[in-house]
């Protein structure tokens, strides 16, 4: 079988059809995510926020009254836990993909804007970087969400401020390269003007690497987002999250071990694939992955 060669040094890849097949593996069951993240909540036939106390604590498989089966059991009040988990997904998907977007949007403003331009702006965005995180970003988020109170919208706002950072380092750091290439210095030599450089000919190289930043990011925030919620600083009962079923089941580990164990692994499972897409990505698209 002929190894496939890089499209930028036309040496031999052999470990790109490995990444190819790697990415699929770990990207086959994320795309399952994004589905049931979508469509669960409207295919079972429970509300995720309906009480029904003559149901409480059903196990795993338990059948109810009404005929229906409890797949993953229901909690401490009666509500069905195959609901609230289908909620909870689709939840951590819109937290994360839209805390995603907005924190590298302004990361790759910021950065690319601070790389190019350089001077005062650059030292105080960096230092205003540097003093971000050398905080934990999980203190920095519990204090702003104590602030800004509960809500789905709040924990977004909440997680993209201490997320953009990342982004903006990556961003100035491609800024920085591609701002002295020799094309960037013939679009000043026409008369192009900064932005027009900044749009056309900067921000695209900084994109690739942030998507694969982005990818890794998307768990992490998952991750954030479901701390807020076990601390009760995320999302309401209303909107119910992994967080928080994990937190409501915590006083009843020796009655309904399901409550908290069930949403529990499901969040682990789908942070640990995110992390697993976003190395893969990353291995993929670079043009010098050899054969390890």
């Amino acid at each position: 079988m002929t190894a496939e060669r890089s499209p930028a040094t036309g040496a031999p890849r052999p470990a790109a059809g490995r990444a190819r097949r790697r990415l699929l593996r770990w990207g086959v069951p994320l795309a399952v995510f994004a589905a049931v993240a979508v469509a669960g909540p409207v295919v079972v036939p429970y509300d995720p926020v309906t009480v029904r106390l003559a149901d409480r604590l059903a196990p795993p498989g338990a059948l109810l009254p009404d005929g229906l089966r409890a797949w993953l059991g229901t909690d401490q009040v009666g509500k069905d836990l195959t609901a609230q988990i289908l909620q909870g997904a689709r939840i951590s998907l819109v937290v994360g993909l839209t805390t995603v977007l907005a924190a590298g949007a302004f990361g790759l403003t910021a950065g690319v804007a601070a790389g190019y331009r350089g001077g005062p702006f650059d030292a105080v965005l960096m230092r205003l970087a540097d003093l971000q995180l050398a905080f934990p970003s999980i203190l920095l988020a519990i204090l702003i969400a104590a602030v800004l109170g509960r809500s789905v919208a709040n924990v977004i706002i909440t997680l993209s401020v201490t997320r953009w950072v990342t982004f903006a380092r990556i961003a100035r750091a491609q800024s920085l390269v591609v701002k002295e290439r020799e094309f960037v210095a013939a679009a000043r030599a026409i008369g192009a003007d900064a932005s027009r450089i900044v749009r056309r000919h900067i921000a695209p190289f900084a994109i690739p690497p942030l998507v694969v930043v982005a990818t890794v990011e998307l768990g992490l925030v998952i991750l954030a987002e479901a701390s807020l919620s076990f601390l009760g600083l995320g999302t309401t009962p209303a909107h119910p999250s992994w967080g928080l079923i994990i937190a409501d089941g915590r006083d009843y580990l020796t009655t309904g071990w399901w409550i908290s164990t069930i949403p529990g692994l499901v969040l682990s499972l789908v942070v640990i694939t995110v992390g697993q897409f976003g190395d893969a990505l990353r291995d993929y698209l670079d043009p010098r992955a050899v054969a390890g």
